[in-house]
């Protein structure tokens, strides 16, 4: 396990996040994951030597609970920053593309298959940084097909640089998608994946990523 911040091993950490309260062992990770035991318990055992984990360790009572849970996520965001994904930047001269890109992806076949992020998706929440940008993650297994049937429906025209629709191919290919959920009728990547993505993004990003956590804390809503 090289690092608990990768792709596989990011499952279990979205997973403690999303439930800091309760116990879980090995097997609940693979069960409900479909993570290896053998990698599950590699991960549990990083963040016990990190601190980030209380309950036994081994033996009939062992299990594991999350503790610590706002520096488990400080130090994610001092090992992963958006540009770690793949961008793809197009142009279209409509304004508000959002709503066709809805559209497109209201078909039974698709509607799982994208994902709002950076302010894009964080707008939904908090509506605090003007930004005419649509930023999405397509799903990684089938990113091409996606991608060309898209650009072509909505007739995006392909830059090498600038442009105000981009197409993410996620570096977290088994994780981005973890708890997303719907806001307003669109694909939202879940808040953790929003304050990570915004945390060290060149434009307004920290500010709207602790921005986004205050809203969150107010609302009685957790980061996950």
């Amino acid at each position: 396990m090289k690092s608990i911040f990768s792709d596989k091993a990011s499952l279990v950490l979205r997973h403690l996040l999303a439930t800091p309260e309760e116990e879980w062992v090995v097997r609940d990770f693979s069960d409900e994951l479909k993570v290896a035991r053998g990698g599950a318990a590699q991960v549990l055992a990083q963040l016990r030597k990190k601190g980030y984990l209380k309950g036994e360790a081994r033996g009939r009572g062992a299990s594991a609970t999350l503790r610590h849970a706002s520096d488990l996520v400080h130090e994610w965001t001092q090992n992963y920053d958006f540009e770690q994904n793949r961008c793809h930047a197009y142009y279209t001269p409509d304004a508000n593309i959002l709503p066709s890109i809805k559209k497109f992806f209201s078909k039974a076949s698709l509607k799982e298959d994208y994902a709002l992020t950076l302010h894009t998706g964080a707008n939904l929440i908090t509506n605090y940084v003007r930004d005419n940008n649509a930023y999405l993650y397509l799903n990684p297994d089938h990113f091409k097909e996606l991608s060309l049937e898209l650009r072509k429906n909505l007739d995006l025209k392909e830059l090498k640089q600038g442009g105000n629709v981009y197409l993410i191919q996620p570096y977290y290919k088994k994780s981005a998608f973890f708890n997303m959920r719907q806001i307003k009728g669109y694909n939202v990547a879940s808040n953790l994946q929003l304050y990570l993505d915004l945390y060290h993004f060149p434009e307004r990003g920290k500010e709207h990523a602790e921005y986004l956590l205050r809203t969150l804390k107010e609302k009685g809503e957790a980061l996950a």
